[in-house]
């Protein structure tokens, strides 16, 4: 048995998504086409929320740096499957290996606080505006998006610390299309009980606390929200908060789903599925989200065109 930490590790090979050529090439070109929006979509909502000012406000500020982490973490992910989709290289170096889920768990788990972040912006917005430019002032802002890329370092740390202690056998084939935590603790061939249970308690700690403080944030905005006798400030309020509501529901169904259950538990095949959605599809997904549901979005957008057009 060797410890992946050893010198002389060999290689780990990715399975993959399937061996069929004319599903490879179906996937591929699919991949393709969301990593192409996703890159577009991601960086345009970015430099849009730069280049208009009437959207340097926290809750863009946040969405900014939400691109950032989708962009981010689909690049980590995406150009390696698109690779052995395409070719036949399936293996990847331990350190590789590594590299790519030590990234792949900071980007998520920032996110999940990142999210809550938000959640807490809007709740600030609705339930105290005429407190919020001193609750969400610049420096809160910074120190909760510090927060953010905090929480998510402790998490894949402890989580590449835990897996460094993993024995293996002669199997390095990882059941998966990347190396993911469940799939590379399943390749284990001593006990991974305390393993997995710090792993899960560490991970569903980020879940669980991100989605505790945006539970409670929404509760307090539906309970103010109620209150508004205008059914125009009601729906103007639902708005500012159903696409976040909506990326956020999306993206912790399936965390949860994936990552809050024992190694007894993975399944090749839905684990897959779940998967390929929140690293490839989400972060296609978010920037549409926030943009096709949200007026201020759509009018930065017609306000930078008409700069462009008549610079006067």
């Amino acid at each position: 048995m060797n410890t992946w930490n050893h010198t002389d590790v060999p290689d780990f090979s990715l399975m993959g998504l399937t061996d069929s050529k004319e599903i490879k090439l179906v996937l591929s070109v699919l991949f393709l086409l969301i990593y192409m929006v996703t890159v577009l979509g991601n960086m345009g909502m970015i430099l849009i929320i730069r280049l208009d000012v009437q959207l340097h406000t926290p809750m863009y500020f946040f969405l900014t740096h939400l691109s950032f982490l989708d962009l981010s973490y689909s690049t980590v992910i995406t150009p390696k499957t698109l690779e052995n989709l395409l070719t036949s290289i399936k293996n990847i170096s331990s350190m590789g290996c590594f590299t790519q889920l030590y990234f792949f768990v900071l980007f998520g788990g920032a996110e999940c606080f990142l999210l809550s972040s938000m959640a807490y912006d809007r709740y600030v917005a609705i339930c105290n505006p005429l407190h919020y430019p001193v609750v969400m002032s610049t420096r809160r802002c910074h120190a909760l998006l510090t927060c953010s890329y905090m929480m998510g370092a402790i998490d894949s740390s402890v989580n590449m610390l835990c897996l460094s202690k993993l024995n293996f056998c002669s199997s390095h084939v990882i059941n998966h299309f990347f190396c993911d935590t469940p799939a590379i603790l399943a390749l284990s061939c001593s006990d991974t009980y305390v393993i997995e249970m710090i792993i899960i308690i560490v991970s569903g700690s980020t879940l669980m606390v991100s989605l505790f403080t945006i539970s409670m944030s929404y509760t307090s905005i539906l309970s103010a929200i109620l209150k508004i006798s205008s059914n125009s400030g009601k729906r103007k309020a639902f708005s500012t908060c159903a696409s976040h509501l909506l990326a956020v529901t999306i993206f912790y169904s399936t965390m949860i789903f994936t990552y809050l259950k024992p190694k007894k538990s993975y399944s090749l095949g839905k684990d897959q599925v779940a998967s390929v959605f929140y690293t490839i599809v989400i972060p296609m997904l978010n920037p549409l989200i926030y943009s096709l549901r949200n007026k201020e979005v759509k009018s930065a957008v017609s306000r930078i065109i008409k700069k462009r057009e008549d610079p006067r």
